[in-house]
Formats: structure tokens, C-alpha cells, sequence
């Protein structure tokens, strides 16, 4: 008996650790039996001076026969991932993962004899193949969980491609991008294969518009595959691209990708656009310069700027006028970051005022909304500039319970004498909407609801914004409740 051990509860509360190789590469590929054994054998390890572990509580734990429980360890054997060190009693020792990734793997000789006449067969008159290739490639085949005729049909293909000079590293990094994609079967390398050869037409062009006397490599194949199918660009754009790339003394594949992916992620898919952001690019990054200097940051480069917020804030369809106007009022609000300034233009962009011209009335809305305000201020005798929380109010009152302006201004002069007459006002108009009061006549039918003066309402002794220039920062109160 030891004497010292962890108690059952505590161990319970204790975490086990699995290294990512494992969830990553041999979890998604072995039987799930399999990796309960694992696991929970894992668990074991880590507590077997409090625990019964033997081979028959282990099998009682996971509801499996010992004879199952030894199959598994078999094959996490294989894997290289444990050591069967005695069969009876069993006794299993677990290996680091990390020991397993950089120690040489021992390969059973008759698995792969056919794999290894069929590479070298392949590479008949062009170089010999050596161990270490040979074992690179098991490695690959065993890790990845790749069919043998699958990484032979690549490796043909590769030499296929690159005639002569083809290395094994080359091989195993589209071998492995392939995996990465889910492609480990003959079945699926031979679909990609037939996907290439149906763009062969497509990938001439685009060679001959980049100057390039060659076959495409696999590569390059895939960028192409990529482009035609995953980002969705039409041939015509490739091939234009191309051909600029081509003028400027630029042509390769890899600029092209480069180019490709920079006009998807701004969501520019003909030439049209492509030509139109080109010629405009000077005016976009002037007017990205325009609105750091309103809002008051400098940037030295402007690229990201005018690809993640001008460019956008423009195809959302704003005047530029519009947007400098957006800038004045950051700076003057305390706004001094694009990303704030993003959700203020959002909160526009949702009320659809995007021109001049519709910003100008939206302005001339709020402005005669504030002074129906002040007007009713006024009829209250309460002197001050009209505040954020007066605008809800009156937004309440008008468009949610669909009060008349006469209707407000009667409750108006009944709570004018008042201490706090706004709250009374709107204690009067709440009374009124409840009874479905909509005229006067009505009105004068309801009694009024008591008041009491606490001394302390927040009406009365609110101190809300108020604003030295209404006509901007009226409207940009305005949109404060505006969800983004």
C-alpha cells in the first residue's frame, strides 16, 4: 500500500491532459471504442496510487471485455502511441506524443512492398529514391491516414507536371494540402485530377496571358481551381489581370493569387469594378486623408483604411459630403477611432440617410422636432435646453401612443404650476394613454392623478446633455437609440 495517495475525490477533480496531436491526427481516424481505451487509459495513468487499476476493473469502467480493452491497446500499439511491455498480466506504458513526432518510426517491411516497387517504377529514369524518402512517405501515409494508391496517383501527377527535378518534399506538401482538405481516398484524388483536366482550357489562357511557356503546376492548378470555383471570379477577370500583371513585368501565379485575393476580400468581382476602383483610388484615399484629419489621427499608410472602411461606408451608397460631416461630429463627440465612426455611419446607413440632401432634411426633421420642445418647455416655464431624455419622451408621446400636439400641450398647462412639471406632464399623458384619451373633451372627463413633490425627481434635477449646436448634435442624439 502506498503511503502517501491522492483520495478519490480528489483525483475526480483533477483534469487529465490530451496533447492536440492527438484530437488532431489519430482521434478523427481510430474506432471510438478505441479511443474510450485511450483515453480513459490516459486517466489511469495519471491515478492509478488511488485506483484498482487492473485489466478487469479497467474493462468493468468502459462496459468492454478484457479481450476488446487488448485490442485496442493493439492498435494504439501500431500507432506508436503506447508500449505493450508484458501481455500477461498486460502491462501498457504510454508514450509522449511529442517523443513520437520526433523519433524515426519503425515500418512492418511486408505493408508497404508493393508501395515501394510502384514508387520506384514511377521514378524509373529520373532519380533513385532513397530510405529516408521511403520513410517520409510511410510517415505521411500513416499520420494522415492516406491511401496507398492515393499518394501514388499524386506522386505520378507531380512528376507528370514537373517532368524532371521533381523532390519528395515537393510531393508530400501537396499530398498533405490535399489531406488538410479532406482528399485521402484514390477515389478523391482521382476527382481532383478530372477537376484539373476540365480547366486545362481555362489554365492555357491564363499561362498564355501571363507569358508563361509551361505546363501549370499542381499549384498552380489549385490556385486556379480556387479562383474559378471558390472566390467566383469569371475567366475574363483572371485573364485581364493577367494580362496587366504581364505589362508590368509581374507575371507569376503567385502575384496573381496576391491581386485575386486582395479584389475578393473588397468584394470587387468584374472588371468593371476593378476599373473603377483602380481610377478612383486617388479620391477614396484623399477622402480617407479628409476624415483623419476631421476626426484627428494620421496614418501613414491609408491602405487599410480606405480597403476596410471608405471603400465599404461608399458602397453602402454615402456622398462623401456626408461622411465628412460624420467625421466633424466625432472629433467635436470625443470620437477619435475609425472603428467608433463605423457605428455611427451604420446607425445612418439604417435610417437611409446616405445623401446630402437627405441629411440636410433629416437635419431640418430634428431641428423642428427640438423646437416643438422647447415650445412645450416654454408652456412649462422651464428654462433650459432641451435634453436627450426630453426627445424620448416626446418620441413617446408622438409616435408610439400617437398623442395630438393639442392633447400634450392641454396636459401641459395643467402641470405648468407644478414644482417638477415635466414629470407631472408626463404622469398626466401615461394616465391618459392608458384610458385611450385622444381629445381634450375626453381629457377634461379624467381626473387628474395625484402628485406628490419628492424634491428629488429625475426630471427635475436631471443633467442631461444638453447641446451648444443644435442643429448637428440634434441630429446625432437623434440616432443614439439606433441598434447595431
Amino acid at each position: 500500500m502506498s503511503f502517501c495517495k491522492y483520495s478519490t475525490e480528489y483525483v475526480a477533480s483533477s483534469q487529465t491532459e490530451v496533447d492536440n496531436i492527438f484530437i488532431n491526427d489519430y482521434l478523427p481516424f481510430a474506432p471510438s471504442e478505441f479511443v474510450k481505451v485511450y483515453l480513459y487509459g490516459l486517466y489511469m495513468c495519471k491515478s492509478s496510487a488511488s485506483f484498482d487499476n487492473s485489466l478487469e476493473n479497467f474493462a468493468k469502467r468502459l462496459n468492454m471485455s478484457e479481450e476488446e480493452i487488448e485490442k485496442a491497446f493493439e492498435y494504439w500499439q501500431e500507432q506508436g502511441l503506447v508500449q505493450v511491455l508484458k501481455t500477461y498480466p498486460i502491462e501498457i506504458r504510454y508514450i509522449p506524443l511529442k517523443n513520437i513526432i520526433n523519433s524515426t518510426k519503425l515500418y512492418k517491411p511486408e505493408k508497404y512492398e508493393l508501395f515501394n516497387a510502384q514508387v520506384i517504377e514511377l521514378f524509373q529514369g529520373l532519380r533513385d529514391v532513397t530510405k529516408n524518402e521511403f520513410n517520409e512517405y510511410y510517415d505521411f501515409l500513416e499520420r494522415f491516414h492516406v491511401e496507398q494508391e492515393a499518394l501514388l496517383m499524386i506522386i505520378k501527377y507531380c512528376i507528370d507536371t514537373k517532368k524532371t527535378g521533381v523532390g519528395y518534399a515537393y510531393i508530400l506538401t501537396v499530398a498533405k494540402n490535399w489531406a488538410n482538405e479532406g482528399i485521402t481516398t484514390a477515389s478523391q484524388v482521382e476527382e481532383r485530377l478530372i477537376a484539373f483536366e476540365d480547366k486545362n482550357n481555362e489554365i492555357g489562357q491564363i499561362l498564355n496571358a501571363l507569358g508563361i511557356k509551361r505546363n501549370a503546376y499542381i499549384e498552380e492548378r489549385n490556385m486556379v481551381n480556387k479562383w474559378l470555383s471558390d472566390l467566383g471570379f469569371n475567366l475574363d477577370v483572371i485573364i485581364y489581370l493577367a494580362k496587366n500583371l504581364k505589362k508590368k513585368g509581374k507575371a507569376n501565379f503567385n502575384m496573381l493569387d496576391t491581386i485575386l485575393m486582395h479584389y475578393y476580400e473588397l468584394k470587387l468581382f468584374s472588371i468593371l469594378e476593378i476599373e473603377e476602383f483602380e481610377n478612383n483610388k486617388h479620391e477614396l484615399y484623399t477622402l480617407a486623408k479628409n476624415i483623419n484629419k476631421a476626426i484627428g489621427i494620421y496614418y501613414e499608410s491609408l491602405d487599410s483604411e480606405v480597403e476596410n472602411y471608405i471603400l465599404k461606408w461608399i458602397n453602402y451608397g454615402f456622398d462623401k459630403e456626408v461622411l465628412l460631416e460624420l467625421a466633424s461630429y466625432c472629433f467635436k463627440n470625443s470620437i477619435r477611432t475609425l472603428e467608433a465612426m463605423d457605428a455611427t455611419v451604420l446607425k445612418f446607413y439604417k435610417l437611409g440617410v446616405l445623401s446630402i440632401d437627405a441629411f440636410e432634411k433629416h437635419v431640418q426633421g430634428v431641428i423642428q422636432t427640438d423646437k416643438e420642445i422647447k415650445d412645450l418647455l416654454d408652456k412649462l416655464a422651464v428654462t433650459r435646453k432641451v435634453s436627450f431624455l426630453d426627445r424620448e419622451n416626446y418620441k413617446t408621446w408622438t409616435e408610439v401612443w400617437q398623442m395630438p400636439k393639442e392633447l400634450i400641450d392641454f396636459g401641459a398647462s395643467l402641470a405648468k404650476d407644478k414644482n417638477s412639471p415635466m414629470q407631472y406632464l408626463a404622469k398626466i399623458l401615461a394616465n391618459w394613454h392608458d384610458k385611450g384619451v385622444k381629445t381634450i373633451d375626453e381629457a377634461e372627463k379624467i381626473s387628474l392623478p395625484s402628485y406628490q413633490n419628492s424634491g428629488n425627481h429625475k426630471f427635475e434635477n436631471f443633467k442631461g446633455r444638453s447641446y451648444a449646436d443644435l442643429d448637428v448634435n440634434a441630429l446625432f442624439q437623434s440616432i443614439d437609440e439606433i441598434e447595431i
